[in-house]
């Protein structure tokens, strides 16, 4: 039976697992999350509307070795453990394979594992999680892939869990496209505590959802980014149309007092603009308003912001 390791024991490693193991695969999850990975043990992976599936639990890298293929599916503050674990459990010839959000996790991985054992994906999934170990498909969604010998495996094995898997001669266009949505959603749906609907309906809040867009898109060309859509404001809309009633992973994770991606997220569109030249500073305030769990109202926001 093939084998694969998920590091993560949230939405979306609760959501691959359970397709995973469906489809037949030895799944481990790798994880310090008690409560979950007590409930994982106990009752396996289960997406909402479907029958639990079971998978191996473990908090121990060590017990994970020798790993030939590992999923990251953690919070981008979560990357420097994640590679940790794999420095311990990751076989010399084993591969690992990140999906989470932002920009700079692909690197620090590398950085711990070697350029030649990590790979970045992107992936448009929605998961919302109900319970430790169970999750709600909150969106359907394609996972890209490079077209390089190396994630052949990786594509085959995800395909035929039923994901639905594209190649791609360069992710990187992908990987800004998704940053570039979530810079303009996430950071604006935390500060102002609204659902991503709002973010079209209310005038004030989509003005400034347009610089959003602007800044980054700017941001984008003048680091020789072919973004993946003709139109960036029209795809951004399109997202916060159909998870309209979604609470952003940001805003949830500000609910709860929990770290944000916001350092993976805005903080590169902020980096990437200092190193292009490009000003950002819509972005900026909203860095700054993040890392404060700052609330305010959109009409007031956008005073600020002129």
């Amino acid at each position: 039976m093939t084998s694969i390791l998920i590091v993560g024991t949230g939405a979306l490693a609760t959501l691959f697992a359970a397709r995973l193991a469906r489809a037949g695969l030895l799944v481990t999850m790798l994880g310090g999350w008690r409560e979950a990975l007590d409930a994982l043990a106990q009752g396996g992976a289960q997406i909402e509307g479907h029958l639990p599936q079971p998978v191996r639990t473990t908090d121990n890298p060590a017990s994970c070795a020798p790993t030939k293929l590992a999923l990251v599916l953690v919070k981008s503050w979560q990357t420097d453990r994640a590679a940790d674990c794999l420095a311990t459990c990751l076989a010399p010839d084993g591969f690992a394979i990140t999906f989470q959000n932002g920009l700079g996790n692909l690197e620090r991985l590398q950085a711990a594992l070697g350029a030649e054992r990590v790979a970045a994906g992107v992936t448009t999934l929605g998961a919302t999680l109900l319970a430790p170990a169970v999750v709600r498909l909150a969106g359907e969604g394609t996972l890209w892939l490079e077209e390089t010998a190396r994630l052949e495996e990786a594509a085959t094995l995800l395909t035929l869990a039923g994901f639905r898997v594209e190649r791609v001669p360069d992710i990187r266009p992908r990987q800004w496209g998704k940053l570039l949505i979530n810079a303009a959603i996430n950071p604006l749906t935390a500060v102002l505590r609204v659902p991503n609907g709002a973010l079209l309906t209310d005038p004030h809040a989509h003005a400034i959802l347009v610089k959003l867009v602007e800044e980054a898109t700017q941001v984008a060309a003048a680091q020789g980014i072919s973004l993946p859509f003709a139109d960036p404001l029209q795809a951004v809309e399109e997202v916060a149309r159909q998870t309209a009633e979604n609470l952003s992973s940001m805003l949830r994770d500000v609910l709860r007092n929990a770290p944000t991606e916001i350092d993976a997220i805005t903080g590169q569109i902020l980096r990437f603009g200092a190193q292009s030249g490009v000003a950002t500073p819509c972005h900026q305030q909203m860095y700054e308003f993040v890392q404060k769990r700052t609330t305010l109202s959109s009409t007031l926001l956008y005073d600020m912001l002129q």
